[in-house]
């Protein structure tokens, strides 16, 4: 199936501001929505919406209608994408990345590994967590920082994707992880992924529609939560999400443009929880709270 986008020329200010409406008005619906610069010195840069060829018709006039609100008159750009193998390219670009104590990289950079490296081996796929985006490691490097601080007794990665940090969590610690995902697809990626790691026990991946699923139950209350996902679904989720936490546990919370944070503490700190460190990487926040004992 054809794929194409849909794309305005902005600045990069306007083009923050064209994502944080994208984000609200497509994010639910698994559209992916990205900006990018084109020529720094002219500070020029597209905010593009993908979609399959034949959803056009109907992701059109939302674009248009945020496009009109945040930029009028802007002129609004298609362009039809070339059936690629996407994932064998992008691995011929995917370096290492280094978060904490952590080296994300994918098999073909297994000689980049240094004493001390806690590595983690993940190709670029189906599911959403190569460490490359701001929001993964930034929650890469939060999970070192609090795993040094305190050692969890269960942990849960909430929409695990493709188990990166499921399996950054019981490479530092040996302690039960329970990995949840939404997207059977994910799920599958995230096992693949984590017996690729050598991991042979201690996580448990579950495909799980929402805290409805027994497998909370059976395997809570936690004292680390992991949530790399959104900011209106985390803001969503915050009294469900809070009450599978044990007292005196942590909180992770990512996939969180800057201007959305203050919006996502509101709703945490509504369930009192308390707010311990925001760590900032390339547009993106990751939140660390807790919940005291009383």
């Amino acid at each position: 199936m054809s794929e194409m986008r849909l794309f305005v020329r902005t600045s990069e200010k306007q083009a923050e501001r064209l994502l944080s409406a994208m984000t609200d008005a497509f994010e639910d619906e698994g559209y992916a929505i990205a900006t990018m610069e084109m020529d720094e010195k002219a500070d020029l840069w597209e905010a593009s919406v993908y979609m399959l060829f034949e959803e056009e018709e109907q992701v059109r006039p939302r674009f248009q209608a945020i496009v009109e609100d945040q930029l009028p008159g802007a002129a609004i750009e298609s362009e039809v994408l070339p059936d690629l193998d996407w994932v064998a390219l992008s691995l011929e670009g995917l370096k290492p990345v280094r978060a904490g104590r952590f080296l994300v990289h994918g098999s073909h950079d297994r000689d980049k590994r240094r004493t001390g490296d806690i590595g983690i081996e993940i190709d670029a796929g189906q599911a959403f967590g190569t460490g490359h985006h701001g929001t993964t490691a930034g929650c890469l490097e939060m999970i070192d920082s609090v795993m040094r601080a305190r050692k969890p007794a269960r942990v849960l990665d909430l929409g695990t994707g493709s188990g990166v940090l499921a399996i950054a969590a019981r490479k530092l610690a040996a302690v039960p992880v329970l990995a949840t995902d939404i997207d059977p697809i994910a799920t599958r990626v995230a096992r693949e992924n984590i017996r690729r790691n050598g991991i042979s026990e201690g996580i448990r991946v579950e495909t799980a529609a929402g805290f409805q699923s027994p497998a909370f139950r059976r395997h809570g209350p936690f004292d680390l939560i992991i949530a790399n996902i959104l900011a209106r679904p985390l803001m969503r989720m915050a009294p469900q999400l809070v009450a599978e936490l044990a007292p005196g546990g942590s909180v992770i919370l990512s996939g969180i443009l800057a201007e959305q944070r203050w919006k996502v503490l509101a709703a945490y700190q509504g369930q009192r929880l308390r707010h311990l460190r925001t760590l900032w990487r390339n547009g993106w926040v990751t939140i660390h709270l807790d919940k005291p004992l009383r």
